[in-house]
């Protein structure tokens, strides 16, 4: 009501005169109050293209330590395109990243509730800031603590530097037993066998972690492994591709692994493929993802572990990217086509000389450009990917190289430097953001060699440490001043149950022997897999794999038939101990070494033998398998740790 501004509704239900199911907003005497009943007396005018833009946001204090129960008020200015800034804290819509640390309440006031970092996030004006609450522990922890720890490079440096800001002592070095069988699954996906820890275990040489590593990055189950990896990553599936394109691009993807391809280069060969999906396994990307849409979000995600869907329809309400920015993207794939050729699933992809993808919002298209990059003209006849892929993998990017780093990280220390692996955003920063920079710039510097970054870490001290927590560091889990102990994931696990009772898994359809983490498809029937987590290679996010503990999994383990029937199977390993006449000691230690990566405690041999001992000869088998099972079924053998 522009004559009576005081009798809008607009006012009215946000001083909560009248009623409003939001409550109220402000009060009548309030500045917001003012500002709205100044504008609806000038005539609501609306907004004019000389009208100053928001620059930049500042959130200030950026970084501050505090203690627990500690409050600090923070403050916001925004800085506009005429020069002038303004005082916005009121206004802010503030959001805890961590919230067991510190919360924030609508005026900008954080209040400290635990210990450890949390980011604190402000958005205003379709712009955001980040500030970070740190909160060290109450431990006491001499710095020479820190200063003698062992330290192998720039990873260990970073690490006990944020742990010393944080008071939490690193765990001591993990023992020989623990690093080969920790190296081994990280790496290859595969247990050591009895045979190689005894060497390992019984081997002298000062530099034996180092040789360990430098097999294991060489050997052909690593490229099982990594190619299982990114084939979650790419949705490689018989559900969505035929099965001689889906092997073609699975081979696609396992000759570049095994061939140590720079990622840089793999992924542009991925996002500008042509040609026959069967000769080019790469291209079926564009079979799999057929619009420009799809296309966009999967390689941003995938690439550049971030969603970009949500400006799909409008700004993203929560980070930086707009709907103008979403469709300038997708228009770098609106001229993808896909045409039938001849043969079972084969399809010719190529990038069209015309087409272009319209904006709803605007009715009309954006001019192609990548996220925060340089558009091209749109009437160029190039192929547009070609400038995307560019932009991608550009050294001055700074998403891909922080994007691929974090996935590795994640895969050896169990937690990402930012959590949700593939959830890149600028309001979810990393735990150790000088890591997480260092890391990438290492990448980059080294043309992208993801084996270099794995022996890197690899070769840390921060990753070989025990992951037995120290009573100071038993509570963080962020901060890698231990190794973090996690399940293996479900391939991984029925591997290993088939390794050590040398029972082979049988899948339909694929030879006798064939591992679950050479399968190059997600839609191979097995109850044990979908059980224990398997993707569904429905999506590009890591949320489709979980390794999430559940009645299922337990009473699978406990009574299912996958181990049941491994351990009374004909000819398994059990079947040739017995054969063997082996003695019971060596019965016992071979069983350890297998599942376990170590020989048995003193108490554990003396438990085991008296069972295997006292047991009838027409029981012994039934010993033995009893004994495997308590080994098979035990945390210590279902983690890696």
């Amino acid at each position: 009501d522009p004559a009576d501004p005081g009798r809008s509704l607009l006012l009215l239900k946000a001083t909560a005169t009248i009623p409003h199911k939001g409550g109220q907003r402000f009060e009548v005497n309030s500045r917001e109050y003012q500002i709205i009943a100044d504008w609806i007396a000038s005539g609501t005018p609306g907004p004019s293209a000389d009208d100053p833009r928001i620059e930049r946001l500042e959130l200030l204090p950026r970084n501050v330590v505090l203690t627990n129960g500690a409050t600090q008020q923070l403050k916001v200015m925004a800085y506009f395109s005429d020069g002038h800034s303004e005082d916005v804290t009121r206004w802010v819509k503030y959001t805890a990243g961590n919230a067991p640390v510190a919360t924030v309440d609508d005026q900008g006031l954080v209040t400290v509730v635990g210990h450890g970092e949390g980011p604190i996030t402000a958005w205003y004006l379709s712009r955001i800031a980040i500030a970070t609450i740190t909160v060290p522990y109450t431990n006491s922890v001499s710095q020479e603590v820190f200063a003698q720890a062992d330290r192998r490079n720039f990873i260990d440096d970073l690490v006990l530097k944020k742990l010393a800001i944080l008071n939490l002592p690193p765990s001591p070095p993990s023992g020989d037993s623990e690093f080969i069988r920790r190296a081994y699954l990280d790496t290859i996906g595969v247990l050591p066998t009895a045979d190689e820890t005894r060497a390992f275990l019984d081997n002298p040489a000062p530099d034996k972690r180092d040789a360990l590593i430098e097999s294991l990055l060489k050997r052909p189950e690593f490229a099982d492994y990594w190619t299982y990896r990114w084939a979650d990553i790419l949705l490689i599936s018989s559900k969505t591709l035929r099965p001689p394109a889906m092997w073609s691009f699975y081979n696609w993807v396992h000759n570049n692994v095994s061939a140590n391809t720079p990622w840089d280069e793999m992924v542009r060969r991925i996002v500008t493929a042509q040609g026959s999906t069967i000769d080019n396994g790469a291209a079926n990307f564009f079979v799999l993802h057929d619009n420009p849409a799809d296309a966009s979000e999967n390689v941003s995600q995938a690439f550049l572990g971030m969603s970009i869907n949500c400006a799909k329809c409008h700004n993203h309400p929560m980070e930086k990217w707009t709907n103008d920015q979403y469709f300038q993207m997708a228009s770098l794939f609106s001229r993808v086509r896909a045409k039938d050729a001849p043969g079972d699933g084969a399809k010719i992809v190529f990038a069209a000389a015309s087409g272009e993808l319209v904006q709803p919002l605007r009715g009309k298209p954006q001019p192609p450009a990548p996220l925060d990059g340089e558009p091209l003209d749109p009437e160029a006849p190039d192929d547009r990917r070609r400038h995307l892929a560019d932009w991608l993998t550009s050294p001055e990017n700074p998403y891909f190289a922080r994007a691929i780093v974090n996935r590795v990280w994640a895969n050896f220390l169990g937690v990402g430097l930012v959590e949700n692996v593939d959830d890149l955003r600028a309001t979810n920063p990393a735990s150790n953001e000088e890591l997480l920079s260092a890391a990438a710039e290492f990448l980059v510097e080294n043309n992208y060699d993801l084996q270099a970054l794995m022996r890197l870490i690899l070769q840390s001290a921060t990753y070989q440490r025990t992951s037995v927590p120290l009573p100071e560091n038993q509570a963080e889990n962020r901060f890698y001043s231990r190794y973090y102990p996690k399940r293996l994931m479900a391939e991984v696990l029925l591997d290993a149950y088939s390794q050590v009772t040398g029972s082979p898994t049988e899948f339909k359809g694929y030879p006798k022997g064939w591992r679950a983490i050479q399968l190059p498809d997600s839609k191979v029937d097995s109850y044990f897999l979908e059980s224990f987590g398997r993707p569904e290679r429905d999506q590009t996010c890591t949320c489709e794999r979980t390794d999430e503990p559940s009645v299922t999994q337990v009473l699978h383990i406990f009574n299912g038939d996958s181990l049941n029937q491994k351990l009374s199977a004909k000819d398994n390993a059990l079947s040739r101990l017995l054969s063997e006449k082996a003695a019971n000691e060596a019965i016992v230690d071979q069983a350890f070494l297998s599942a376990l990566s170590r020989p048995p405690t003193d108490t554990e041999r003396s438990r085991f033998l008296a069972a295997l001992d006292s047991a009838p000869p027409e029981e012994k088998r039934a010993a033995l398998e009893d004994l495997h099972w308590a080994l098979l079924s035990s945390k210590e053998f279902l983690f890696n740790h």
